[in-house]
């Protein structure tokens, strides 16, 4: 997923930039109507060039390289949208990984997950959608062992985990992100997927204050395991950067490599897409893509209330909003 740097891609931010400068110095006489001027414009970029401004103007350079290519790009939707159809039917046979059943979460008078049946199937991707206050989150504190139901069963692989601590359900099989990010903003990259790679250390403190030959290859194990699930997501080349310093897409990344880490059989993200660009969902999508279609870590559930986001990775479809409720594919 590395990106091939062109003098196009480097001089288009550069004028850019130049540009805007150009254009606030020539305002700058415009005392009364300055800070009016750049509140419209930056109303224009949120709501209409979701690109950003040089998104725009890349897009008005390539529109003849786009004609070219239209039909390959169509070809291309039609053959994922078959694999996923595909992937779809195969699945309908394959074992159930996850089971919940009449999941009752109550804060005193207040009914946050009320009656909740799910079943997720392995190697499908699930999408749990729904309106801010639907309980979506709190769906994934509940699987995850952050809260305790009130009421129900959740069965992970046949077996309860009733009584599971968060730790023990993530050394299980099950691994998330959040709906705000929670890294170790003053780590690198790499330190923050090494994080994640805690449960393939067999040294004790003795090793590591000796430095023995064990500690030592399994130290060296875990920064190429993290290093290849950086590669995976497309941060090999920040690998040495801090996570506080990463793009808010790339941090977006970062926490999806660390919960892939741990080797997750179930992997949930919460809403991960909230705040993300439209080229940071599509490179979201193509990663959640390859992590279905990967050995090892190709079975993932998500959940999130992205309209931008659904309709492009294949994903069964659950609407979760109070009592109502509906299912259905999205191919």
């Amino acid at each position: 997923m590395r990106k091939t740097t062109t003098l196009q891609r480097v001089a288009i931010p550069v004028i850019g930039t130049a540009g805007l400068a150009a254009f606030s110095f020539w305002i700058e006489a415009l005392t009364d109507w300055r800070l009016t001027i750049f509140g419209l414009m930056i109303l224009l970029v949120v709501y209409y060039l979701q690109d950003g401004i040089v998104g725009f103007v890349r897009k008005t350079l390539n529109l003849g390289r786009v004609c070219v290519t239209k039909v390959n790009t169509e070809e291309l939707a039609s053959h994922t949208r078959q694999d996923d159809a595909v992937a779809a039917a195969v699945n309908e046979d394959a074992g159930t990984i996850l089971d919940v059943r009449n999941v009752l979460m109550q804060f005193s008078g207040l009914k946050a997950l009320n009656d909740v049946n799910l079943t997720v199937k392995r190697g499908t991707i699930h999408g749990l959608i729904g309106p801010n206050g639907s309980g979506k989150s709190t769906m994934m504190n509940v699987l995850t062992g952050i809260y305790v139901p009130t009421s129900g069963a959740i069965e992970y692989e046949g077996q309860s985990l009733s009584g599971r601590t968060s730790s023990k359900i993530a050394l299980s099989g099950i691994a998330r992100t959040f709906q705000n990010v929670q890294l170790f903003g003053e780590m690198t990259a790499l330190e923050n997927v090494l994080v994640g790679l805690h449960h393939t250390f067999k040294s004790n403190f003795a090793d590591v204050g000796a430095m023995t030959g064990r500690y030592r290859r399994e130290e060296l194990a875990a920064r190429e395991r993290a290093y290849n699930m950086l590669r995976f997501v497309g941060l090999e080349n920040s690998a040495a950067e801090e996570a506080r310093n990463l793009p808010y897409g790339k941090q977006r990344l970062l926490e999806i490599a660390r919960a892939l880490a741990l080797d997750p059989q179930l992997l949930l993200l919460d809403e991960p897409a909230a705040g993300l660009t439209a080229p940071d969902i599509r490179e979201l999508v193509a990663i959640i893509r390859k992590v279905r279609h990967h050995g090892g870590v190709d079975r993932a559930s998500y959940g999130r209330r992205d309209e931008r986001m659904r309709y492009g990775i294949g994903a069964r479809l659950r609407t979760e909003d109070r009592r109502r409720e509906a299912r259905g594919y999205s191919g």
